[in-house]
């Protein structure tokens, strides 16, 4: 409780009341400084609110002219403008909150300092000036000689007026110190409640907002997935018909153009002589059209027809003049002289005006003659599969259509490396757990590829809560959608770091435990058994460097096996070389923390085991998740040398093609070792294994 100043004290003038008067002024002056600084802080950050409300007010009437420009796209168009309208009321929600603020802070805290500082500071002046009176006036009465009564007299009465004028300004003084002392909190805490409030009005109407415009966010969200997919979909059929151009006309030489679904046109630069100066040269884009041939000097010009009926004209090699690749036009009227980038091109473009020629001459129906065209130059057509939506195939397994979680329904997040499926909330909680323990992705946003959605409908929310909430503890309850954040946050942190709820061995002895689940996770990684790999994960599996000798294994996997296992650092994907359908497998325990560059004491890792037994579905998807190429083994053998060693042909065809030292580098490789994996993931029986046949010779030559 606080101290006031006594009155009985003031009145007696004792030091007591003096030293509280001292300390009462000292905490007055000290609030006084506090509350100017609290004003210019105030006053600074809601000139920065404004200028920055100013600069986002620019950058929404820029959003608005944008919004224009992509007009002629409905989604795009309706998606920013709503946007753009929210984000105008939210404008106008931060200007009412920098007011109020002003008002809050600044205005009450102005009027409490100029309603009691002013006659505080007066009181002061003239209680310190009745001070030093009263002081003067009780040293004369104490310097008055006995033998002067009258005097005495007159300077005693003078004392008694002038301590009871002190008293009663002392009291006055007293009085608005403490009324100060009270009003103060009054009026300090109405202001702090006031800008409070002002916050709270603020992010509740941001709250209403947002939860107005979450339905269009949603269905936002649906077209923006819609979007991607057909993104995707067009940026492959565009890489692919890059690629085919590539392979197929990217010579470095001039190419001519020919399109039969537009009659047979022919297109192609040429340089043209002038008529008027024979040593003048100009290069202009030629095409054929309708009997007609055409050209333009430049794209800015308008074309201008050379020959108004082909077939008043011929045409022949010109090899009299001392230009190279040049023949010549001849009709009734004119001729002209072209000249050609090499003798391919001038022979092709003689043939195809000669055709021309010839065609004009024929009496077929355009449908025939569009037949005939069409078969003549064939244009391949490329269209890249139709691939599901993320969130529709993490969906359609059953246990998914559920957060893992607290239960709530519709989830559109997931983990890669636990394989299941959860809401918005509990995906950020598990994002803070950290990717060592669960990697979120988002099944709408994010790109999925066919291992990691393959994973998702293997394991599901079913089979890892089989696994994670084996074993429930009384007293502790699992969460639904309405609960609280902090008992979400709990229980997944109580799941998934603690794995309170997962099967123990509580007689067993660390030993071995280590034993039993180092076994479980060799036998589970080379069945392709993702369930018992997730439970032996889950429990924690620690091996033994003993069991590196054991008979029936490699040195590759004995050195996986052999290694200290965590939950999340394991290394035993090598064993799953064995077999092409555990490709899941080492994509799970990839995911899980595995060391993709992992080597035995022989040098080998995991790329150097999938080349050995020839699964090329394993080698796209180790070197699609970083596995070193160039690693070589104590005998200096490469995955590459490898596969050439041991005959398998598809390996080596993705290294005839440049996959090997392309990957990672280029996205058109990127997409092919997807196709790869995806073939793999979901009919490895394409991938067959084909031998090359080795010579005798070459054995012998070997031995």
């Amino acid at each position: 409780m606080d101290t006031f100043l006594d009155f009985e004290e003031c009145v007696r003038d004792s030091p007591t009341f003096k030293q509280s008067l001292e300390k009462c002024e000292g905490e007055i002056a000290e609030l006084e400084g506090r509350v100017e600084k609290v004003k210019r802080l105030c006053n600074q950050m809601v000139d920065a609110g404004q200028n920055y409300s100013s600069c986002n007010q620019l950058f929404l009437s820029a959003l608005a002219e944008f919004t224009i420009y992509h007009k002629s796209d409905g989604v795009i168009l309706n998606c920013l403008r709503q946007f753009n309208q929210g984000l105008q009321e939210m404008i106008q929600f931060q200007t009412m909150l920098f007011d109020q603020t002003q008002r809050a802070i600044t205005q009450q805290l102005s009027n409490l300092l100029s309603q009691f500082l002013p006659s505080m500071r007066e009181s002061r002046r003239e209680f310190v000036r009745i001070g030093d009176d009263l002081e003067a006036a009780v040293v004369k009465n104490a310097q008055m000689s006995r033998l002067k009564a009258s005097e005495a007299e007159r300077a005693t009465h003078l004392l008694v007026a002038t301590r009871k004028c002190h008293q009663h300004f002392a009291l006055d003084y007293c009085l608005q110190l403490n009324n100060f002392r009270v009003q103060q909190k009054l009026d300090i805490l109405n202001s702090i409640f006031s800008y409070f409030h002002a916050q709270y009005t603020f992010f509740h109407q941001g709250f209403d907002l947002l939860r107005d415009l979450e339905p269009t966010m949603k269905t936002m969200a649906s077209q923006l997935s819609q979007l991607s997919s057909d993104c995707s979909a067009m940026k492959k059929d565009l890489e692919n018909t890059h690629l085919l151009v590539q392979q197929r006309d990217a010579s470095g030489e001039a190419v001519l153009v020919c399109n039969p679904s537009d009659g047979g046109t022919v297109q192609g630069p040429l340089f043209k002589r002038s008529r008027k100066k024979n040593k003048t040269w100009k290069r202009c884009w030629f095409s054929t059209e309708n009997n007609q041939l055409i050209y333009s000097k430049s794209h800015k010009e308008p074309p201008v027809v050379l020959f108004d009926d082909l077939r008043l004209c011929g045409i022949k090699s010109l090899d009299t003049i001392d230009r190279l690749f040049c023949f010549e036009l001849l009709s009734v009227q004119k001729c002209c002289v072209l000249q050609a980038d090499s003798e391919e091109l001038r022979s092709a473009w003689i043939n195809a005006v000669q055709t021309c020629i010839d065609k004009a001459y024929r009496d077929q129906s355009p449908e025939q003659n569009t037949q005939a065209k069409e078969s003549s130059i064939p244009v391949p057509a490329l269209a890249p599969p139709s691939h599901p939506p993320a969130l529709a195939v993490a969906l359609y397994c059953h246990g998914n259509q559920h957060c893992c979680d607290c239960g709530e329904p519709e989830p559109r997040w997931a983990s890669v490396n636990l394989g299941i499926t959860m809401c918005i909330e509990c995906s950020g909680i598990h994002r803070s757990l950290g990717v060592h323990l669960s990697k979120v992705r988002s099944l709408t946003l994010d790109s999925w590829e066919p291992e990691q959605l393959k994973l998702l409908c293997v394991l599901g929310n079913e089979v890892v809560n089989g696994i994670y909430e084996g074993c429930p503890i009384d007293g502790i309850q699992k969460p639904s959608a309405d609960s609280p954040r902090q008992d979400k946050e709990q229980w997944i942190r109580f799941k998934y770091v603690e794995k309170r709820f997962v099967k123990t061995y509580l007689d067993a002895s660390p030993e071995w435990m280590k034993q039993m689940l180092g076994q479980r996770l060799f036998e589970a990684s080379l069945s392709g058994d993702l369930k018992e790999m997730a439970s032996a994960l889950a429990e924690g599996a620690e091996v033994n460097s003993s069991d590196d000798k054991r008979e029936g294994r490699t040195p590759l996997i004995a050195s996986a096996i052999g290694r200290r296992l965590d939950p999340y650092r394991c290394f035993g994907f090598s064993a799953c070389a064995f077999n092409q359908g555990s490709l899941l497998a080492c994509e799970f325990l990839l995911q899980n923390g595995a060391n993709v560059n992992h080597r035995d004491h022989h040098g080998q890792g995991a790329l150097h085991a999938a080349a050995t037994h020839g699964h090329t579905g394993q080698v796209c998807l180790l070197l699609k998740r970083g596995a070193n190429q160039y690693a070589a083994d104590e005998k200096g053998n490469d995955p590459l040398s490898i596969a050439m060693e041991t005959a398998h042909a598809d390996i080596v065809t993705l290294d005839s093609e440049g996959f090997f030292g392309s990957v990672g580098d280029d996205e058109t490789f990127q997409d092919i070792f997807r196709d790869f994996s995806n073939m793999a993931s979901h009919d490895p029986d394409k991938l067959s294994r084909r031998q090359f046949a080795r010579s005798s010779e070459g054995d012998k030559q070997k031995n």
